[in-house]
């Protein structure tokens, strides 16, 4: 979960330096957003096949 999370932080830093504007962290929050609902979705998806 920490490693997607961090995946996701570290591109969202790197679209920002490359194509934001200055200043701007649009993508690292957007990024960071995502990865944390794959995050979640894959660890709820894991959970549900625990259950069965």
């Amino acid at each position: 979960m920490g490693v997607i999370i961090y995946g996701f932080v570290q591109l969202g830093k790197w679209l920002d330096t490359t194509y934001g504007a200055s200043g701007s962290k649009l993508y690292l929050i957007l990024c960071t957003l995502f990865g944390v609902s794959v995050s979640l979705f894959l660890v709820v998806k894991q959970t549900n096949r625990l259950n069965k």
